[in-house]
């Protein structure tokens, strides 16, 4: 099954901002197109809208100016449903509510042929209750772009339960003409990309919400050291508070109140309070007038160690060895079966978070996961009260020496990047399990969708197949409520590794 046609005509139901931005794509493309609007004069204000945005892409010369006359003179803005009936496609875009989608499509159906494909470009709901209600749910799909439309590359092409296969390649082969990087995916609570990145977030806001650091030190930790574009706290910030506690509410409802998609109380306070983020001039941060961004937590000065003890090879912060002798301290390595730490002069010890707490140890400051340690600008680290005032100076000192900002926090299992990264692989592998996607789209959806540095199964690679299993194992151990228990598919994942590696 090939894309359709460009003389084919595309249609755009709700031209509120992704229906332009849809349109605009399939316009772009080379499609006449159709625009639709159930509020009188929406749909011309939104044709001229776009047509401004062709005069745009001239000006930043993206686009031809003989290419832009010809895409306005196939842009129609329709005054009734009945003006689509020679559409090859049909995406509606209108407001996210199951009944009034329902309605709107089997009004559809009684316009266009019975070959016209049908989309849905829902976030939230379920493509398979969306179709339900059609005369012929086989043609309809879902397409999921991302906002803005005309920018970001990625659309989950999304089969609900009575989907065609010939119709869900279709629109997935139709999205790749178009320009767009298409995932195949099934109809799942969030899809991919909504349904993986819950732990990004909620995993910021766990440890926020245990007293473990403040939003701000949280956020550059996840930039400076685990690589992510922006952090949990100024992405929610940005996406919109009441935006963002909506899908996780949604996913964690449809997952019949699955403990791992657990919505945030402290986000809950924030939107009931009115604070939705840059929107509303507040949210986690204040964005009103001369407003200071808060800085994150970043430790004084402190003498480094003359030398650290390497016991083991320290696993997937392997690379920290070179950089200390770079840095001109002396690294004395001792084989140790099990040992993956440094030991500083004290005698305290320097450990990559594993899932535990330093007050379960004598003198012990655990380091939190970086994306590339050479790379990183930032480093946390974090300890219990028991742990020696020297312990802390050493571990800051040495790092600080590598030329990396410190941030203490508090003694949080998991510490920050490492309990988010093992939480995104693990649901990751859930998905693949379950037909979901495959481990190559989840990982195109997760780079291209929320611009993660990686992948989730290029992170399993880069960290070892057994690494999130073991820390997520730990972390379930200190907090037994399910939320952080292995999924059946990763435990299979790191046991089989084992076996094949000969551990008994």
């Amino acid at each position: 099954m090939t894309a359709l046609d460009l003389s084919s005509p595309v249609a755009v139901v709700g031209t509120g901002t992704m229906g332009q931005g849809i349109a605009q794509v399939a316009l772009v493309a080379g499609h006449p197109v159709r625009l639709y609007d159930a509020v009188p004069g929406r749909a011309r204000e939104a044709a001229d809208a776009i047509g401004a945005r062709l005069d745009r892409l001239v000006e930043k010369e993206r686009l031809t100016a003989a290419d832009r006359d010809a895409a306005r003179a196939r842009l129609l803005p329709a005054d009734e449903l009945t003006g689509l009936a020679d559409c090859a496609l049909v995406v509606e875009a209108v407001l996210e509510r199951l009944d009034v989608k329902q309605e709107l499509l089997r009004a559809l159906e009684d316009v266009v042929s019975d070959d016209c494909l049908l989309a849905t470009n829902t976030s939230s709901l379920s493509v398979t209750a969306i179709g339900g209600a059609l005369r012929v749910p086989g043609r309809f799909v879902g397409l999921h772009f991302f906002n803005p439309a005309p920018l970001l590359p990625l659309v989950e092409v999304v089969s609900g339960f009575a989907t065609d296969v010939t119709c869900a390649t279709r629109a997935y082969e139709t999205a790749r003409a178009w320009g767009k990087t298409p995932v195949a995916c099934a109809d799942t609570p969030g899809f991919i990309v909504n349904r993986i990145a819950r732990p990004f977030y909620a995993e910021a806001f766990a440890v926020y919400e245990s007293q473990g650091a403040d939003p701000a030190t949280i956020d550059a930790v996840l930039r400076e050291s685990g690589g992510f574009r922006m952090g949990a706290f100024e992405l929610t910030d940005l996406i919109g508070q009441d935006v963002n506690e909506s899908v996780t509410h949604s996913v964690w409802q449809s997952f019949f109140q699955d403990v791992r998609f657990t919505p945030s109380l402290a986000q809950r306070r924030l939107v009931e309070s009115g604070r939705l983020g840059r929107k509303s001039g507040r949210g986690w941060y204040d964005y009103r007038g001369s407003a200071e961004r808060p800085e994150p937590h970043t430790a004084e000065r402190a003498e480094p160690p003359a030398y650290v003890v390497a016991e083991g090879d320290l696993g997937p912060a392997s690379d920290l060895l070179a950089l200390i002798r770079e840095a001109g301290i002396q690294v004395r390595e001792e084989d140790e079966d099990n040992g993956t730490r440094l030991v500083l002069p004290g005698g305290g010890q320097l450990v990559l978070a594993d899932g535990q707490t330093s007050v379960e140890f004598r003198d012990v400051v655990y380091f939190d996961l970086a994306l590339d340690y050479r790379a990183a600008t930032r480093v946390a680290l974090s300890h219990s009260q028991d742990t020696s005032a020297r312990t802390v100076a050493e571990a800051t000192g040495l790092f600080q020496a590598l030329g990396k900002k410190v941030s203490v926090i508090g003694d949080v299992p998991g510490m920050i990047v490492a309990r988010t990264v093992a939480r995104i692989i693990d649901l990751a592998h859930d998905a693949v399990a379950k037909g979901v996607a495959t481990e190559e789209d989840v990982d195109t959806a997760m780079r291209l969708g929320v611009n993660y540095p990686l992948g989730p199964f290029e992170w399993s690679r880069r960290l070892g197949r057994t690494w999130a299993c073991s820390l997520l194992d730990e972390l379930h151990e200190r907090d037994p409520s399910g939320r952080y228990a292995p999924s059946l598919a990763l435990y299979r994942h790191a046991y089989a590794t084992e076996k094949r590696e000969g551990t008994p």
